[in-house]
């Protein structure tokens, strides 16, 4: 989870006029309503098992390491979601000798449980370990990515011992895939290894951007594989158009509102060119996705801010991973708000720049991490409408509110913010992988607020039922903007240690309000707009070595506190249910306009090799009626597993 900060900058110094003098926007039309690219295209898994002669020795168990491999392959494709795309390279399995010995058993496609066990059943070990050119070849037997789209495709490496075939080198392969493909990762698992040959497994995971898993035993091999498999097809789905920010502000992309892909490297900033009017507040977000337990340093950051002019800055926010257990999504989000009075030195319209800056220390992951890029404009009130007074205070929302009770219901969270499962008020049940994050979604009217609790589960540990190993549990809650508001917030906490038995969370919101937009509190102002609230549950990569099922059971206890009201200005009277509290209408006193978020999918183009998208009608001035609160009386939801 990330720890947050948030700067606000009035950066006019002498009078400096807004500058517009850089270079201007670079546009191209863009196709009416035409679709975002899917989400999992060129997504997949191809297990690479070694079926050397080793492989054929007793494992301690009374079964030879090749059948405890079959039984754990067994176990992890039953577990996998239905239609995953899976496929299978053996290496050693045709002849006694020879470095060309590696095939593709089963092909990637869509899951084929019975096949795949089929295939490891046939496996009769005897030949040498091209540990190298297999992953090489494992890689062309991925499905790619289409244009403009971002998967996660993973080779997972299962070996009990090193590579004796010496060319190429495996360490250097799993570099080079890491390098040319952000998507793609090399995951590996030793199995009863030691000495180089555990060095060698450890170095290819951490070349190719993936992770190592120990599994000394049968036991430990199936709850590792099954693991690994399942943070593969439960990876971050992403969604979006694909752009490409530049290092500076000159040449930068044009976006319009909207969702889009790119990537960004530790220490890299990427800048995007946008254009605001005076009137409308103007949300940013960028959410970064190392690959699960990649290295992190505890103050590893992802900086946004909002630039203007020459070198000013609007306002600027930081998130911090916060821990050092390993690499989970990170976000950062600010908003373009205009001042109450109209002088602000980011009141006028013309060009802005919206900044994503990676900051890394030296020893921490240098791979390129895939980035979603969020760009939201919130119009102003009718003329006319005053808005309710700001709700700053957590008030009946704070530790002590009480929260539902009874039987949890089974839910299955999403991967990401784009298939954030829903929840209702009510007590829910899931399971979370070590360094894994869970994602929900909870709909939020105004002048209401989020309250929930968080607990995770006694679960049976490795070590006789004590555990001498402590991890962390985790959660976040962010606006409907993507703006994380949990971190600093002097009431609630958002991580936990955990060694195996029962640990909890509380987290929650002030109420929503038009009006928070002008507090100063970074966990306050971003509250500003109903609609649907995300929850993030996060289990830190340690636990991998507490508990002995691949997964921990999680519970939420969640409310949302308060009547929702029709819209968000003063005396608006209480709507019939929820729902109707959290849905869009212009009825709740905003003008109309086309930068909701129900605004249509952009298009991306590619022109010189960046990302040129359409910003048509931002321009365009609304009026604003400026009046200072005063008191008064008063999606559709997506499975789990896209298409599969």
């Amino acid at each position: 989870m990330a720890r947050r900060h948030r700067r606000g900058v009035v950066a006019l110094l002498g009078g400096l006029l807004l500058t517009l003098a850089a270079a201007p926007l670079q546009t191209t039309p863009a196709a009416a309503n035409a679709p975002a690219a899917p989400t999992t295209e060129g997504t997949g898994m191809v297990m690479v098992l070694d079926s050397s002669g080793s492989m054929a020795e007793k494992d301690g168990s009374g079964l030879t390491r090749i059948a405890a491999a079959g039984k754990a392959v067994g176990t992890v494709v039953d577990a996998l979601p239905a239609g995953y795309p899976t496929g299978l390279r053996l290496y050693g399995a045709d002849k006694p000798r020879g470095c060309d010995d590696t095939r593709l058993a089963q092909p990637v496609s869509p899951l084929d449980r019975a096949g795949l066990k089929r295939a490891v059943a046939r496996v009769r070990p005897k030949g040498d370990t091209p540990i190298g050119l297999s992953l090489e070849k494992a890689a062309r037997d991925l499905p790619k990515p289409s244009a403009g789209s971002i998967g996660k495709r993973t080779i997972l490496l299962i070996s009990d011992g090193e590579d004796n075939c010496q060319a190429p080198p495996p360490c250097k392969v799993a570099a080079q895939l890491a390098k040319a493909n952000v998507d793609l990762h090399v995951d590996t698992i030793g199995f009863q290894v030691a000495g180089r040959a555990r060095q060698q497994l450890e170095c290819i995971a951490k070349s190719g951007n993936g992770r190592y898993y120990d599994a000394p035993d049968a036991e430990a091999l199936a709850r590792q594989l099954q693991r690994a498999g399942q943070l593969s097809a439960d990876g971050y789905r992403f969604q979006g158009s694909k752009v490409r920010g530049t290092p500076t502000k000159s040449n930068a992309p044009g976006i319009a509102p909207g969702q889009y892909l790119d990537s960004i490297g530790p220490n890299e900033k990427r800048f995007y060119a946008v254009a605001l009017d005076e009137a409308s507040t103007a949300d940013f977000s960028a959410t970064v996705v190392p690959q699960p337990g990649a290295a992190v340093g505890l103050l590893d950051s992802l900086h946004t801010e909002i630039a203007y002019g020459i070198d000013s800055t609007c306002t600027s926010a930081t998130s911090q991973f916060g821990q050092h257990e390993g690499g989970t999504p990170l976000t950062s989000g600010i908003s373009r708000i205009p001042s109450e009075d109209g002088t602000g030195g980011c009141d006028k319209s013309g060009q802005y720049w919206f900044v994503v800056e990676r900051k890394a220390a030296k020893d921490s992951d240098a791979a390129r991490w895939p980035m979603e890029v969020m760009f939201h404009v919130e119009h102003p009130l009718k003329k006319g409408v005053m808005p309710a007074q700001s709700e700053p205070e957590y008030g009946a929302g704070g530790k002590n509110a009480p929260l539902p009770t009874g039987t949890p219901k089974d839910i299955t969270g999403g991967t990401s913010f784009n298939d954030a499962r829903t929840l209702t008020q009510g007590v829910w049940r899931d399971k979370v992988l070590p360094s894994q994050t869970l994602w929900y979604k909870v709909p939020v009217g105004w002048g209401q607020q989020l309250r929930y609790d968080l607990e995770f589960a006694n679960e049976p540990t490795l070590k006789d039922g004590h555990s001498a190993s402590i991890s962390y549990g985790g959660t976040e809650v962010y606006t409907p903007a993507r703006v994380p508001v949990g971190w600093g917030t002097g009431e609630f906490s958002p991580h936990v240690s955990y060694n195996g038995r029962p640990a909890s969370l509380s987290m929650g919101t002030v109420p929503v309000a038009w009006s928070n937009r002008y507090e100063s509190g970074i966990n306050v102002a971003p509250v500003h707009d109903k609609g649907n609230f995300y929850i993030a549950v996060t289990l830190g990569a340690k636990a991998s070595e507490i508990a002995q099922n691949p997964q921990i059971g999680v519970v939420l206890r969640v409310a949302v506190l308060g009547k929702a009201k029709a819209g968000p200005q003063a005396g608006a009277a209480v709507v019939r249910s929820e729902a109707d509290g959290a849905s869009g209408s212009p009825a709740d006193g905003r003008q109309e306009g086309t930068g909701g978020w129900a605004a249509g999918p952009v298009v991306a183009a590619v022109s010189g090799g960046t990302g040129v998208l359409l910003l048509g009608g931002l321009a365009v001035a609304f009026l604003r009626a400026r009046k200072k609160a005063q008191s008064s009386g008063g999606g559709s939801d997506a499975m789990r597993g896209g298409s599969w």
